[in-house]
């Protein structure tokens, strides 16, 4: 089955199926968190849209499929900016803010928005690759 995959192919691959996992991850950081902010549902709607078109993308090298995703890992960029940002400023705003080490254990995870940018970066990475 692995014979003549190109190397692209096998990381759009392992790019889709770590999207789908962090994206079950977030859904269940931010239902803990009751969706307190509206930010929250980016990467709950768009992890899983990013990973199973990556997933398509794997079995159906379609010129259409590639130019939506590339368009979407894009946005999954902005999205693991964004979600940076807010995870960085709300460790602030809890109780003794960045000086509370308890904090960095409790609060917003820091490098989980990080980690859907990466993972957006590895997939255009991917697309693009000749």
């Amino acid at each position: 089955m692995w014979d003549g995959w190109p190397i692209n192919r096998i990381i759009l691959l392992f790019t889709a199926i770590a999207f789908l996992m962090i994206s079950l991850q977030v859904t269940l950081f931010h239902y803990r968190q009751n969706f307190r902010h509206w930010a929250m549902y980016g990467p709950v709607v768009g992890g899983p849209i990013l990973g199973l078109l990556s997933l398509a993308l794997v079995f159906y090298n379609v010129p259409v499929l590639r130019s939506i995703l590339a368009v979407l890992l894009f946005a999954g960029i902005a999205l693991g900016a964004t979600g940076s940002y807010l995870h960085i400023s709300g460790l602030g705003q809890r109780v003794g803010g960045y000086g509370e080490s308890q904090n960095y254990l409790i609060g917003p995870p820091l490098t989980l928005p990080a980690m859907v940018a990466a993972m957006s970066i590895l997939g255009l990475i991917a697309l693009y690759w000749r």
